[in-house]
């Protein structure tokens, strides 16, 4: 395994401000997340709410439900929304509105996937995003489901390589496997050396960088490797994944081709640590997702960042 970082000599990316320029919030980063549903709200609160406590100035939640929609400022009153629940707001083929959205509020990165479920609607807002949107894109959760399913949908993320464009997929074992085309090969959860070569074979295949979830995250962006020694198994919780997106993309603000790869192994290091001081506060058993965003800024200052 080849690394181009380690757990000494993480680089952290910095926010505007902490180089002394004259930074406002736009300038600190902004994200879209497209996430959430009726049935799975938390999953876009806590995907929001973890790239807003990473730093981003601007998170926009894009809601495809108006009770969602209706939840969201309560929770998380940071958030700006953006009302995609209504047909005529999104319709069908209509890759133009929602190019005409995304360039409007002119984000550094997008999520696309938590909590979205894997329906017909999902598939055309994926469908639609993967050829609209040029940008570094963090796709998760259901995202993936649909790729797995779609010739089309990889040949959009191939696309999207050939164009220049970042992409970062963060499937856990069982969306690697369905990726893969393999749902009854070797163990993705527990044999490192399968989880290396299954990261390795994705990023070639997929024309992104991988992280492949779970004990000892594996990233990889097929030729570098890194698996990430922070982390405990009180992380095993609903919501971590949701939370680590968050944190993708808040700290993929501002990278480029030879910097995403460091990028993603300190979001990673970051979410693990933060899952370290919660269990370490709380008891592993006690762990909830909410409470790794409430570790995220103490686990930025704790953090072995190289300067």
């Amino acid at each position: 395994m080849s690394s181009a970082a380690s757990d000494s000599g993480l680089v952290l990316p910095p926010r505007p401000a902490a180089l002394g320029t004259a930074a406002h919030k736009g300038d600190a980063g902004r994200v879209v997340c497209l996430a959430g549903s009726r049935e799975m709200p938390g999953a876009a609160l806590l995907a929001s709410r973890a790239a807003l406590r990473a730093g981003a100035g601007l998170v926009t939640l894009g809601c495809l439900d108006a009770e969602l929609l209706a939840l969201a400022p309560a929770a998380t009153p940071e958030l700006l929304l953006w009302d995609l629940s209504s047909k005529s707001a999104f319709g069908q083929l209509d890759v133009v509105g929602l190019e005409r959205g995304l360039g409007a509020r002119s984000p550094d990165v997008v999520v696309c996937g938590p909590g979205l479920g894997v329906t017909e609607r999902t598939g055309l807002l994926l469908r639609n995003l993967l050829p609209a949107w040029g940008g570094t894109l963090v796709l998760d959760a259901d995202a993936l489901n649909l790729v797995a399913e779609s010739a089309a949908l990889r040949r959009a993320l191939r696309d999207r390589e050939d164009a220049g464009a970042l992409t970062v997929l963060t499937p856990h074992p069982g969306e690697a496997a369905r990726l893969l085309g393999d749902g009854g090969g070797a163990d993705l959860g527990a044999d490192e050396e399968a989880r290396l070569a299954a990261a390795r074979t994705l990023a070639g295949d997929l024309g992104s960088l991988v992280c492949l979830k779970g004990a000892g995250t594996v990233v990889h962006d097929g030729s570098r490797a890194w698996v990430n020694p922070s982390g405990n198994p009180g992380m095993a919780t609903a919501g971590s994944g949701d939370v680590l997106a968050g944190c993708l993309a808040s700290l993929l603000v501002g990278a480029t081709r030879d910097s995403v790869f460091e990028a993603v192994c300190a979001a990673v290091y970051l979410h693990g640590l933060a899952g370290d001081r919660a269990a370490r506060r709380l008891g592993q058993r006690a762990v909830i997702a909410s409470d790794l965003i409430d570790e995220l800024g103490p686990a930025e200052v704790e953090g072995p960042w190289r300067a």
